[in-house]
């Protein structure tokens, strides 16, 4: 009886805390609206998940009217994506500048002298984690995992698998694979996940690791075929994928979908931007979507989310470093 008593009590403070933090949010929102055009920069280029992601988002806001401004993508995706996150760095104190996030926001800065330091920028919404899957070309003649890696395998340095950029995200799992697997492929870099998914359909390249939203639409017209999914449950996007964990090869990883502003943002310009994607989130349209491109809704902010950033980071410093110890 006790226990059942101080743990209604716990989860009544926390509701209390909960609902104190959400109408002080609401309050300064309400007290403060963009006074002009609010730029949504990207850190990616045209085509890949980033980039209809934040289109998505921006489109979204507008239909529902969760912004009196309008939201204005801008793709800022050059040195994988040093070139937005300098840019963000020299908006300091801007209440009309927010980002779009992946994973490259930790690990651009982990490759690269470029002076910026993620700890200092203002942490807004994390709206989802993207998920992997390996892809192949319909006309490979490979349906599984054990085909791909003998494939690879008598390949070699032949075998080629494209990806956004070196050192991101899409380098990260091909390592893993090659680590997991014994393998040596030829990793090719492209701008975005859109180019690289045509890529593989017009055999430049001989498997991709694409979000499912980037190769969805050949995938239902038949052009491309997945093989695992690097997940820790199958998607119920993709039923009949098996995950890598329950194939016995323990690589799971996922890709944030966040938005970030500059260091000293205005507060009341943070709740108004919070609470926007707040909104955002509980929309049917952004629900359907994550169901049907399976992405996995994570919602987050505040200080919850900047601890998620540092562990995230810390994470990728240690695959970082283990992809330099083996080369």
């Amino acid at each position: 009886m006790a226990y059942t008593f101080t743990r209604r009590v716990a989860m009544g403070l926390a509701a209390s805390a909960a609902l104190v933090a959400t109408t002080a949010t609401t309050a300064l929102a309400e007290g403060w609206k963009p006074q002009k055009p609010v730029e949504m920069v990207i850190m990616a280029g045209q085509g890949g998940g980033a980039d209809r992601l934040a289109r998505l988002f921006q489109s979204i806001i507008q239909k529902e009217s969760l912004s009196n401004m309008p939201i204005l993508p801008v793709n800022k995706g050059g040195g994988s994506g040093a070139e937005a996150l300098r840019y963000l760095k020299d908006k300091e104190g801007d209440a009309h500048t927010i980002m779009a996030t992946l994973n490259s926001y930790y690990t651009t800065p982990l490759r690269t002298d470029i002076g910026v330091n993620i700890e200092e920028f203002t942490p807004i919404a994390r709206m989802a984690e993207d998920t992997f899957i390996l892809w192949v070309n319909a006309d490979a003649g490979i349906s599984n995992l054990d085909e791909y890696v003998a494939a690879v395998k008598a390949s070699g340095k032949d075998w080629k698998m494209g990806g956004t950029g070196t050192g991101q995200e899409d380098s990260l799992v091909t390592a893993m694979l090659e680590k997991e697997f014994g393998l040596e492929m030829t990793y090719v870099p492209f701008k975005g996940g859109g180019d690289v998914a045509k890529n593989l359909i017009g055999n430049h390249i001989n498997s991709t690791v694409n979000n499912p939203s980037e190769q969805m639409g050949f995938y239902k017209a038949g052009k491309s075929i997945p093989l695992v999914a690097f997940t820790p449950e199958r998607l119920a996007a993709f039923p009949d994928v098996p995950t890598a964990r329950e194939l016995g090869h323990d690589i799971v990883y996922a890709m944030q979908r966040s938005f970030v502003a500059p260091k000293d943002m205005p507060a009341e310009a943070v709740a108004y931007y919070t609470a926007m994607f707040q909104k955002l989130s509980e929309t049917e349209e952004w629900q359907t979507y994550t169901s049907e491109k399976a992405l996995m809704p994570a919602y987050l902010t505040g200080d919850d989310l900047q601890a998620y950033f540092m562990t995230e980071r810390d994470k990728h410093q240690a695959i970082l470093s283990a992809m330099e110890g083996n080369s």
